[in-house]
């Protein structure tokens, strides 16, 4: 590398040391075994994250297990099909079944088409709220549905294409992981496992372990010696148990439970994974016992930890008895004659910290990244930004056309006004609020992304968009989920697309060939997650309801619909304004 080239190199070390600067732009990208291979993974991974979601403690399984997958799959293919060329008919286009060896960006592009399916439909949560009988058990029209849950991940078209300009560099293991794959590697000498005997050696053995914990010694999910000592005290089961408690004591040996709700700690950096750990032991160990024995706001007449609502003599809330069933909205008269909503103290906390994790993102932005991202600014706007990864990638390929990411968006709005205004208005959201939703993710899509390039955390939307739905349309649950919806996943999205945009550019793939990827996937995945989630909903009898005997013993319960089930009567159907305002206690 050249003097010039050096003092212009990524700034990111990571980056410098495991990304080549070179680019081989005759590599086939486009190619038969890339759609079959890319199809298949996305398809089956959002089957799989969308099957799994149900259980108590979902299982998620991510796109690194795809890349690993199709690896020698692609080898396969390179190896077996023939090369000869085939004519689409009635165009002029025609592709080879195997342009030569299986090669670096096919499997990255494969890799892209599996984030899409590992991602999941957060939209979906609506449709389970609504269908599911442990809930508010409600017809729902199936294409209302199904274009909800392609417009929810498809509203991201023109933040993603903002946003590229200023996030900063994302350098996770995938660069330096698909490269290590692809070299060729020579055994040492005195032996010595290689790389893919030392993965084919971990790959058996963790395969092997995880069959214990989830069939043939379930108890150790969560093992907690407190209440195994002592088993008729209430205060000890509040304070030990790993399932309904404080959880002190108490451990699991299954790794889903260390990594299914936070993500996995592997790929975090050391001193988020501290930050997370010390705020976790100050809010659980420090704070709630504090308020929860000291008897603050009533909190002894619920449970210490718990997720759902209660009415004012400690029994679960029976909203129907506040619902008008015809406008599915808030009966005024029927909820003062019955009772408020009451949260058990650690889910208020949940809620407040919430609020401080937002305005912390946005002060910690402007304090620690606003020099560097006006001066990125001010750099993209004069053509000026590039370090030799971006100088390449302009020489070499075209960009995407803004008008693309443009065109999504619009069809996507429009798509959703159609979903939310039409079928009777079944999901509630008038207009404006689609809007109002693409505002929010808009605004929040920087500071966030920076937030999530820097800790590998992504503090969420969902509660400040329920707060601003709740005040300005109240008594509407549904308007409440779909706005939250739209506002909070086109966000995610958008980081999740500019994710996958940083892998492409340090492999040198296409623009054009990523925006393709992503776009279809995108289709893929929600399609399927919505057809897994209807198929469970309409043939898993009682599913989930917490009460384990109507499941007979299956774990089907459904630990994240419960949470989005509940919110959407705290915010939804009673509101802030009687949840938090000077009307809270009538």
């Amino acid at each position: 590398m050249g003097g010039n080239e050096a003092a212009n190199d990524c700034p990111i070390e990571e980056v410098r040391l495991t990304v080549p600067i070179t680019d081989d732009k005759d590599l086939p990208v486009l190619t038969f075994r890339m759609w079959v291979l890319g199809l298949i993974s996305c398809a089956l991974l959002a089957f799989l994250n969308q099957f799994f979601n149900y259980r108590e403690n979902p299982l998620t399984i991510t796109s690194i297990s795809a890349q690993i997958a199709v690896l020698p799959l692609g080898k396969l293919m390179a190896a077996t099909l023939p090369d000869k060329s085939i004519r689409i008919p009635f165009t002029g286009w025609s592709f080879s079944l195997n342009p030569g060896p299986f090669n670096i960006k096919e499997h990255c592009l494969i890799t892209i088409f599996a984030n899409a399916g590992a991602g999941g439909v957060y939209a979906v949560n609506i449709i389970n709220i609504v269908k599911a009988k442990a809930f508010y058990n409600r017809k729902l029209n199936p294409i209302a549905a199904m274009i909800l849950s392609q417009t929810t991940q498809g509203m991201a078209g023109l933040v993603s294409s903002g946003g590229t300009l200023w996030m900063l560099p994302i350098c996770g293991g995938l660069p330096t992981w698909s490269k290590a794959l692809h070299e060729e590697e020579k055994r040492r000498k005195g032996g010595g496992l290689t790389r893919l005997q030392f993965f084919l050696a971990v790959f058996v053995t963790s395969f092997a372990y995880y069959i214990v914990p989830n069939y043939l010694f379930q108890s150790i999910t969560a093992l907690s010696f407190v209440c195994w000592i002592w088993k008729d005290s209430i205060t000890a089961h509040q304070i030990g148990s790993g399932l309904y408690g404080l959880g002190l004591g108490s451990f699991g040996l299954d790794w889903a439970t260390v990594a299914v709700f936070l993500g996995s700690p592997l790929a975090t950096p050391g001193f988020a994974i501290l930050n997370i750990m010390v705020g976790f032991v100050l809010i659980m160990y420090v704070v709630v016992p504090v308020a929860y024995w000291t008897d603050a706001y009533s909190a002894k007449r619920f449970p210490i930890f718990s997720s759902h609502v209660f009415a004012d003599d400690g029994s679960r809330y029976n909203v129907t008895r506040v619902m008008d069933a015809k406008s599915f909205s808030m009966d005024l008269d029927a909820y003062g004659g019955y009772s408020k909503v009451n949260l058990s103290i650690f889910f208020v906390l949940t809620y407040g910290l919430s609020f401080a994790t937002l305005a912390a993102t946005l002060s910690h932005v402007a304090l620690f990244h606003g020099r560097t991202i006006w001066k990125q600014t001010r750099a993209a706007f004069r053509d000026k930004i590039g370090d030799i990864h971006t100088r390449i990638m302009k020489k070499n390929y075209e960009e995407v056309p803004q008008w693309w990411f443009y065109v999504v968006l619009v069809v996507m709005i429009c798509l959703t006004m159609f979903a939310c205004e039409g079928f009777d208005q079944q999901l509630q959201l008038p207009y404006w609020g689609v809007f109002l939703a693409a505002g929010l993710a808009f605004l929040f899509t920087l500071p966030i992304s920076i937030i999530t390039a820097t800790t590998n955390q992504t503090p969420g939307l969902n509660v400040i968009t329920e707060l601003i739905i709740g005040y300005l349309y109240p008594g509407k649950p549904l308007a409440n989920v779909a706005f939250k919806t739209y506002g909070y996943i086109s966000m995610t999205q958008a980081i999740a697309f500019l994710s996958d945009f940083k892998l492409g550019h340090y492999m040198k793939i296409p623009p054009k060939s990523m925006f393709l990827v992503q776009l279809v996937g995108t289709v893929v995945a929600s399609s399927t997650c919505f057809g897994t989630a209807w198929w469970l909903l309409e043939s898993v009898e009682n599913i989930c309801d917490r009460q384990w005997n109507l499941l007979n013993g299956r774990p089907w319960t459904c630990p994240n619909d419960e949470v989005f089930y509940n919110a959407s009567i705290i915010w939804g159907v009673v509101g802030p304004l009687r949840m938090f305002g000077p009307s809270a206690s009538t």
